[in-house]
């Protein structure tokens, strides 16, 4: 128990800093974090403060790049490290606690559009690529020159993409390379083509043409990574590619490939669990992650209309980063929803680690919205932002009229008979045992369909009453379910004492207890 949700109290005395990460040589320095076109987008700014932000595995640098921005563009550069979320997106909070007038922003991104408007430079980095391996292993994966096939990669990778294809064309000739989804300037795409931005990539289709038709070549990953699911990036790209059409991933060290039609679907099949366990759910915590990218509130807002729709309750919990302890301290909630980015959304959670279930948004729309397309036909959408209204992808509610409310549903878990919202009505009219309103009046229904207060009329049975009953909040009716409720006040009740010097030590090991 310790283990799963809390750990021993010895570990936060013994553990070591260690190094922040891996220094990169002095002479790789300008070409891995392209500091000439740092410096070019900071002087075309004209910004005299700047924030640089690092991942946790990048943070060995940060000192030494500063330092050199510093020194050519004669701007002051603020480091941020540590987010309060994700490191994938923008920390505009951040910056402009620090006064900042541009940030760049180093290592993997989401590329989410932050909330607020801020000049901000993607250094993605540049990993090294075996171009003639990773060449072998398409040919070797797609031996069809004609089959539609479109080139993806990790966004360190991104930048061999067209080197690659290069060395492709002259026997493939329907090959699609994407791009990541990076701000461009005014007039710079072709106007012959049709981009289509999704997985925050930059696919530059023909026209007439859509992404389904294609078959997957993903660069990136590497052999010695103990468990390739942890990888959000290729997990968003498995979950809402085509099922119906090929994915394979090349080592850009050594050209090894696999094919990821098995883990894909271990993942839709961990999914549409997901999706059974938010049906069932009664409770739903929805957890704040992010605050720097933008429509979160309105994400939020719709969350919550959402699950009211399904007659569920919801509450919002802004904890930082969820993590096993801070959501054991729920126990009242069944699923969680992570609003978050793309990435942060689809983060590696280790196997079993969380008390309850936590979701993706595009899980509750599932769960929660009856006019949802069934499983095989919805796409799975990564990002938030797909789900509210202005996007393509958009489902609104049907009214609360509409027969979808009615459809009976089995829960595949259970194996129990779903009921209908709490809000919604019975066909009878006569009867209002499910209209929502502050009392609830208890009546049983007949064989015959009639609501026993027709049959038991007050002039001919004035000696029976109608019972009133008062709906509980879901969180109290739990609490007072509890044998333990907390501490009790007992104002008035206990004698004044003076103060006495307390027990020292932590909690799982007083001085005064001695070693067992």
């Amino acid at each position: 128990m310790e283990s799963t949700f809390s750990s021993p109290a010895e570990a936060a005395l013994q553990r070591e800093a260690g190094a922040a990460g891996l220094l990169t040589p002095l002479a790789d320095l300008d070409r891995v974090y392209e500091l000439e076109r740092v410096v070019g987008f900071v002087r075309d700014l004209g910004c005299q403060r700047v924030a640089l932000q690092f991942p946790d595995q990048l943070l060995g640098d940060a000192g030494v790049v500063a330092a050199r921005l510093e020194e050519v563009t004669e701007s002051k550069m603020f480091i941020l490290g540590d987010t309060a979320y994700g490191s994938c997106c923008v920390d505009v909070l951040g910056a402009e606690q620090a006064g900042a007038q541009a940030l760049v922003h180093f290592g993997p991104a989401c590329l989410s559009p932050p909330a607020r408007p801020l000049p901000v430079a993607y250094v993605l980095g540049q990993r090294s690529v075996a171009l003639e391996l990773c060449a072998k292993a398409f040919e070797a994966q797609n031996p069809d020159p004609t089959a539609p096939v479109v080139l993806l990669s990790e966004p360190a990778c991104a930048h061999a993409l067209e080197a690659l294809a290069t060395l492709l064309r002259p026997r493939y000739l329907d090959l699609l390379v994407s791009s990541p989804a990076l701000p461009l300037p005014v007039g710079s795409l072709n106007p012959e083509l049709e981009s289509l931005e999704r997985f925050g990539r930059r696919f530059p289709l023909a026209s007439g043409r859509c992404l389904e038709e294609y078959g997957a070549f993903y660069v990136g990953g590497s052999e010695a990574s103990p468990d390739p699911d942890l990888d959000p990036d290729l997990s968003r790209l498995l979950l809402g590619w085509a099922p119906g059409r090929p994915f394979s991933s090349c080592c850009p060290d050594t050209g090894q490939t696999q094919d990821e039609g098995a883990r894909a679907r271990r993942l839709r099949a961990r999914r549409h669990y997901l999706i059974e366990r938010a049906r069932d759910a009664r409770v739903v915590g929805l957890l704040v992650g992010t605050l720097g990218v933008a429509r979160h509130r309105e994400a939020l807002t719709h969350l919550r209309n959402l699950t009211q729709a399904a007659g569920k309750r919801s509450y919002v919990l802004a904890l930082g980063r969820p993590t096993p302890p801070k959501l054991a301290n729920f126990p009242e909630v069944d699923v969680f929803v992570l609003l978050a980015c793309p990435l942060g959304a689809l983060a590696p959670w280790p196997s079993g680690s969380f008390f309850r279930p936590v979701l993706a948004p595009c899980e509750l729309e599932a769960a929660c919205n009856p006019s949802w397309p069934p499983p095989g036909l919805a796409p799975h959408l990564t990002h938030y932002a797909d789900l509210l209204p202005g996007s393509p992808f958009h489902v609104p509610l049907p009214p609360p009229e509409s027969e979808l409310w009615d459809t009976p549903d089995v829960s595949l878990i259970t194996g129990e008979l779903r009921p209908p919202p709490a809000w919604k009505p019975s066909n009878d009219l006569g009867c209002s045992a499910l209209t929502l309103r502050p009392q609830l009046e208890l009546a049983e229904s007949s064989p015959a369909g009639k609501c026993a207060k027709s049959l038991f009329p007050s002039e001919l049975f004035p000696q029976i009453q109608p019972i009133h009953l008062q709906s509980p909040p879901f969180a109290a009716s739990f609490l007072s379910s509890r044998s333990w409720q907390g501490l009790q006040p007992r104002l008035g009740q206990t004698p004044v004492k003076g103060a006495v010097s307390g027990r020292r030590g932590i909690a799982i090991a007083y001085e005064d207890e001695g070693s067992s």
